[in-house]
């Protein structure tokens, strides 16, 4: 793609997306077609290549976006007015044998093209085997009663713990929970906080407590199991005089245990990175989610791990993500994975294609199908190795599915505390949001990567004017130098680092 005001996605799409803005009575040439616009095109919205009949499906990737509400004649604006979305509550799988074996031969191809010439980073190697990109000291709330307290620490510690090479920052993760919850949102809460107390990312974690909370210190530390009391320090505020002064204390302690750590060279194959997209556009799916599944399939053959959630944004090509499960039982999982978020939606007498956001609809995604095809872009083409429950951590290399919402800050924390050490995060409308881990965001469009460059690490825009290995060249570069602490992603620099538990249940 060099330079194209407009383009057809898939050789039997029957709709065309408009690059830049397009004029009513341009010609657009596409092949052997030769239609004139009857509307002007927004920049990401489609138009019709063909007459389209009422009902008939509209096609985009390569697979149907929705149906038609009306007729539309060639040349037409096709958008949320005149389509609908085909999506139904419950959906039907099959497990294609001939697809997973296509996929794995494409995977087994680009797995020898780099065997050998595996990229390094430069990461602090943990003592069970992981690698941390940052070595930091992270305060854990148990409950949200204490959070002021760890916000005056955090203040305490920026302004007198010295900075160092082998300490990269102290963070604390707020939230309104721990207490008067019931059910699995209390386990949620629990089990969220536990993987961050044990991420490879923090060097040093302090827990701390109220001491009355239904997430008591005691059943808290039983969940955490055995861990290294030099780098994990645990204080009950009820239980001190002077909750402040211990705390610093042990702040001090853990920046002592962390003085000897030091960035080792380390193959990128340890590297666990998540996948997210947020304010996607109709761009999204054409360039910046393209661009993170060419990473994600080199990542994979690599050796490395990749993590996809958002699972409501998965509905309508989730037979596409099926195609590429690696045997039965991971296709038989992430069939559970679609319903039983299905299943959560109906629960709560919600259709489960009630998606686009107001601002995806401007940027030209009509349906949730048309969001779902092009957000799964970002999984590329690799094998799906796995399938784990919110909460749960990354056990295997290649691409994981993870239970989770679409909601930007609830998935960023889901990926964070399923082992994520980075996250690329692909942005059409543009979001400053981070997640406790370096969270590098990518753009669809050069416009925004321009506009909000304090915000956009990378402008995956690049795409429509450049060879696409030369631009996925420069966002590996991009992530080496992030994970190796040689530079800081825009969250990073502008301090939005924040989390969001999923919750479905009462408050007391």
């Amino acid at each position: 793609m060099k330079n194209v005001p407009y383009l057809r996605v898939h050789p039997a799409d029957t709709v065309a997306v408009a690059v830049s803005p397009l004029e009513a009575g341009t010609t657009v040439v596409i092949d052997d077609l030769s239609i004139t616009l009857v509307e002007a095109i927004p920049q990401g919205h489609k138009f019709s290549l063909k007459a389209i009949d009422k009902g008939e499906p509209i096609i985009k990737y390569g697979a149907p976006i929705g149906g038609a509400k009306t007729a539309i004649g060639v040349g037409m604006h096709v958008h949320d007015t005149n389509i609908r979305t085909l999506l139904e509550e419950e959906g039907t799988y099959v497990w294609d044998e001939a697809q997973v074996a296509h996929f794995a031969q494409k995977a087994a191809l680009l797995e020898d093209a780099y065997r050998g010439k595996i990229p390094t980073i430069k990461a602090y190697k943990r003592p069970d085997g992981k690698i941390g990109i940052r070595n930091e000291i992270w305060i854990v709330p148990t409950v949200g009663c204490v959070n002021r307290t760890a916000e005056i620490l955090i203040r305490w510690a920026e302004e007198t713990l010295a900075p160092a090479p082998f300490f990269d920052g102290i963070h604390v993760w707020t939230h309104p929970w721990g207490c008067s919850q019931l059910g699995d949102d209390h386990e949620n809460t629990r089990t969220i906080l536990a993987d961050l107390v044990c991420h490879p990312n923090a060097g040093g974690v302090l827990v701390l407590s109220l001491g009355c909370e239904n997430n008591t210190p005691e059943s808290f530390r039983k969940l955490l199991g055995p861990v290294d009391e030099t780098r994990v320090k645990f204080l009950t505020t009820q239980s001190v005089d002077d909750e402040l002064e211990a705390a610093k204390a042990m702040i001090r302690e853990l920046y002592e245990a962390m003085r000897d750590d030091r960035r080792e060279e380390v193959g990128m194959d340890n590297l666990i990175v998540g996948f997210k997209c947020g304010g996607s556009d109709g761009m999204s799916g054409i360039t910046a989610n393209p661009l993170v599944g060419r990473f994600c399939d080199a990542l994979t053959a690599m050796g490395g791990s990749a993590i996809l959630t958002e699972v409501p944004e998965m509905f309508g090509a989730e037979q596409l993500l099926m195609n590429r499960t690696v045997d039965r039982e991971v296709f038989e999982k992430t069939v559970k994975l679609i319903n039983d978020f299905k299943h959560y939606f109906t629960a709560h007498d919600q259709v489960v294609y009630e998606n686009p956001s107001p601002g995806n609809k401007e940027g030209g995604i009509s349906t949730l199908e048309d969001k779902s095809l092009g957000c799964i872009q970002k999984g590329g083409e690799a094998m799906i190795t796995d399938v784990i429950a919110y909460g749960d951590r990354v056990s295997k290399r290649g691409l994981t599915l993870l239970s989770g919402p679409g909601n930007d800050i609830v998935s960023t924390t889901a990926l964070t505390a399923s082992g994520a050490h980075i996250i690329l995060f692909t942005t059409g409308r543009g979001t400053p949001l981070g997640a406790p881990v370096p969270t590098i965001k990518i753009s669809s469009n050069t416009p925004l990567a321009e506009k909000k460059a304090n915000w956009i690490d990378f402008d995956g825009g690049r795409l429509l004017r450049e060879e696409g290995d030369e631009v996925l060249s420069d966002l590996i570069a991009l992530i080496k130098a992030i994970a190796s602490g040689e530079k800081r992603a825009q969250n990073e620099i502008n301090g939005y680092r924040e989390i969001s538990i999923f919750k479905d249940g009462v408050i007391l």
